[in-house]
């Protein structure tokens, strides 16, 4: 049999292997180039997300902890610390303050944040990303957090309601040795106070606290007034058999005196529920207030003011009462005072601690709005207390040093129109945890606490 050369040359090259990787990858080079560039793509935008996602966590816990008007402006600012500059660089910062929580309701705070990259190597493979910018194909990536807000009640001794719009609910006269022996302040608008932090834990505010509290806290909610309600246990003034007649103190020199029926000495037997008096009642002596076993009494002062002049008024071990003042507005006072030059008088008392008027001890009227200003609480006299001082519209000068009463439990809560803190006033003892066996709940200002991712 004859072989051509030729034939014996294709037999050759059909047995022969070699170049064939070099041929695979030839056919392979353009998918596999591809796979790289989507490769290092997909790492290069996971790492930006990343990045985008440790950026937007930040960001809603700061304006969650905010909670504040600016809270938006706080989250933008973390925001740019990562290097997410909303506006800038085509990336965009989203903030809102009324994001689904998980739980339910819309009050948690979300942050998303939202940017583009250009592609590269991905579009090897016909990938066109998301949009053309400037004639760039580009991919957009985003991230979002939503944080929830947590919050912390705090109780507080002293609560400046500033309904008259007093600037400063609670302010400092000179340099005081206030000492607030750990209780927290609060103000319904602004607090200054200058030389002295009061000692208090909290010195918080609705506006600006500026040196109140060994920490201070601004941007506070409103407390709400619990205690007006109280006034429904007032009883109609047609119930106190005063028929309009209010015998009035009056002043020669430093002396004062006033109408026989209305002064006060010895023991002063009260009956459970209210008890009237007529006018300014003034102390003659010292005088101790006696009430029914387990019967607290209600002591009702229509048009007229409670002058110590100089004696102490005391409850004795057992007997518990709440002082109100009511009547009509004008040129009545309506407040405990000491009208003598010594301003020696106590005030020592114990409110009781369950009824309708459980942890009150002195009460204004909130209808009133004249005759109801303290100069000298605590001072002018000597105020020992166990329960609530309520003069919501009163402006109060804090001089003195208040203690709890000698039979009373160590609870002392003042509320006022606003306050003036002078001296070494303060509040020497009251623990919280004794407030509720005063009978007495306490107002709560809520403060911001750590917040927590929910997403």
């Amino acid at each position: 049999m004859i072989t051509f050369p030729i034939t014996k040359q294709l037999r050759r090259l059909h047995a022969d292997e070699r170049g064939t990787v070099a041929i695979i990858m030839g056919v392979l080079i353009i998918p596999l180039v591809g796979a790289l560039g989507i490769g290092f793509e997909v790492s290069n935008w996971y790492m930006t997300t990343r990045g985008m996602q440790n950026a937007a966590d930040a960001a809603a816990l700061a304006a969650a902890t905010n909670a504040g008007s600016n809270y938006d402006v706080e989250a933008k600012a973390v925001a740019a610390q990562y290097g997410f500059v909303d506006g800038t660089n085509n990336i965009s910062v989203a903030v809102s303050n009324t994001a689904p929580c998980p739980a339910g309701g819309n009050t948690c705070y979300s942050v998303t944040i939202s940017g583009f990259t250009p592609l590269l190597l991905s579009q090897v493979v016909g990938f066109k990303g998301d949009t053309n910018l400037n004639g760039t194909l580009e991919k957009k990536l985003s991230s979002a957090a939503v944080a929830k807000p947590t919050i912390q009640p705090q109780d507080v001794c002293m609560l400046a309601l500033a309904t008259s719009g007093a600037a400063q609910g609670i302010r400092t006269n000179g340099a005081p040795t206030a000492n607030m022996n750990g209780c927290n302040v609060m103000s319904n608008t602004a607090a200054q106070c200058n030389g002295s932090n009061l000692n208090a834990t909290f010195g918080l505010a609705h506006g600006t606290s500026n040196g109140c509290g060994v920490t201070p806290v601004s941007n506070v909610p409103v407390v709400t007034d619990s205690y007006a309600s109280f006034a429904s246990n007032i009883p109609p003034l047609s119930s106190s058999g005063c028929g309009g007649t209010y015998p009035q103190e009056t002043h020669h020199g430093n002396t004062s005196t006033v109408a026989i029926s209305n002064q006060v000495s010895g023991s002063l037997n009260l009956s459970a529920g209210n008890n009237f008096k007529c006018g300014d009642q003034m102390l003659t002596g010292n005088t101790v207030i006696n009430t029914p076993p387990g019967s607290p009494a209600v002591l009702v002062i229509e048009n007229g003011q409670l002058d110590l002049n100089g004696f102490s008024l005391t409850t004795s071990s057992g007997s518990a009462v709440t002082l109100v003042f009511s009547g009509d507005s004008g040129s009545y006072t309506h407040a405990p005072t000491d009208n003598t030059n010594g301003n020696t008088g106590l005030l020592d008392i114990t409110a009781p601690s369950s009824g309708p008027w459980s942890g009150v001890a002195i009460y204004q009227d909130p209808s009133l709005t004249s005759g109801l200003d303290v100069s000298a609480a605590g001072n002018s006299p000597t105020w020992n207390i166990t329960g609530l001082v309520y003069m919501p519209h009163a402006s109060v000068t804090l001089k003195g040093a208040i203690d709890k009463s000698n039979a009373g439990k160590s609870c002392v809560v003042l509320v006022a129109d606003n306050f003036t803190i002078s001296g070494t006033a303060g509040i020497l003892k009251t623990d919280i945890g004794q407030c509720p066996q005063a009978g007495l709940k306490m107002p709560q200002a809520i403060i911001a606490g750590r917040s927590a991712l929910v997403l």
